[in-house]
């Protein structure tokens, strides 16, 4: 036995011996990699700060002009920030990218400017795809294709929304908007299906169960 180990120690000597080049570079791109990845995750996390306290700032400064109507939301100082911030989401990664964009959609929404609305929610669905931001962003699109009359467009977002990977707390009105919008189609058979899926998921929510069973009620009796 001390013999096999003698022997398996020459070998891993004498293997160390012949190949020590090749270890020891080896082991320098490890160290290398190690070290790029270490100065990579230091200067995301630099800019990530970075770009969160500049869309600080800018949202100090639309606060600052107490926006409480459409009409706020239409003026000169309004239009300037609002470059401001598409500049700025155009060119930023990650959360505070997909906050600035959502900021945009929130003040087309505001102008009921339906069409720059559902661009800049969607603008937040793919640029925060993994964060709870898509599915509101998702939720906020729908809606306004919904505005602009475009209805089967506005039930895939909303399908979109409600299969996203995040939990959106309002899944189940936007399960229950689904089969309205599919009522207002005049497809009762996606429609029925649509609040049979609400019935299924959330148990647990007695209004959409009931507002669900109603319209079951409503279009099996026509």
């Amino acid at each position: 036995m001390q013999n096999e180990n003698q022997s398996a120690s020459e070998k891993i000597n004498e293997f160390v011996k012949n190949n020590r080049k090749a270890i020891f570079i080896a082991i320098g791109v490890i160290l290398v990699l190690f070290i790029g990845l270490i100065a990579y995750l230091s200067i995301t996390d630099s800019l990530n700060k970075k770009a969160i306290t500049a869309l600080d700032e800018l949202n100090g400064r639309i606060d600052d002009l107490s926006l409480n109507n459409e009409e706020d939301y239409n003026t000169p100082e309004v239009e300037s920030l609002l470059a401001e911030f598409k500049t700025f989401a155009e060119k930023t990664n990650g959360f505070a990218g997909s906050k600035a964009w959502a900021v945009i959609g929130q003040i087309y929404s505001s102008r009921k400017d339906w069409s720059n609305a559902q661009e800049a929610w969607l603008a937040v669905a793919k640029k925060g795809n993994k964060t709870y931001l898509a599915p509101i962003a998702l939720y906020n699109a729908a809606a306004a294709a919904e505005e602009q009359g475009n209805l089967e467009q506005a039930i895939e977002l909303l399908e979109q929304c409600v299969a996203h990977k995040f939990e959106f707390p309002a899944a189940p009105h936007a399960q229950f908007s689904i089969g309205r919008l599919h009522e207002t189609l005049g497809n009762k058979t996606a429609a029925a299906e649509a609040y049979r899926v609400v019935l299924l998921k959330w148990p647990e929510m007695p209004v959409w169960q009931n507002l669900a069973r109603s319209r079951i009620a409503v279009i099996e009796e026509k």
